[in-house]
């Protein structure tokens, strides 16, 4: 379940700091939430699909760390991803 290229390269876009961001924590959110969102609708219909559910807690940890980061060091742009992903904290 990998997102396709030019999925990724919008989802880059759109939430990068400056031109050549790719691995800032607002960017890699993005992603994380994109792919926590296709491994959820995937398990909805495949419900015995055991590493693909362990995929995704892997990913739910990893956003978690990453929104935790974002918390205490930048509390500001952790308000903003909070907002545009719709998540809830």
């Amino acid at each position: 379940m990998a997102l396709k290229r030019t999925k990724k390269k919008k989802l880059i876009q759109k939430s990068q700091t400056h031109e050549k961001d790719t691995g800032s924590p607002q960017v890699q959110i993005a992603i994380l939430t994109t792919e926590i969102e296709m491994l959820t609708k995937h398990l909805q219909d495949h419900k015995k699909d055991h590493s693909a559910r362990r995929g995704l807690l892997g990913k739910v940890a990893h956003r978690r760390k990453l929104l935790n980061y974002l918390k205490m060091n930048k509390p500001t742009q952790y308000q903003e991803v909070l907002e545009v992903h719709g998540l809830k904290r």
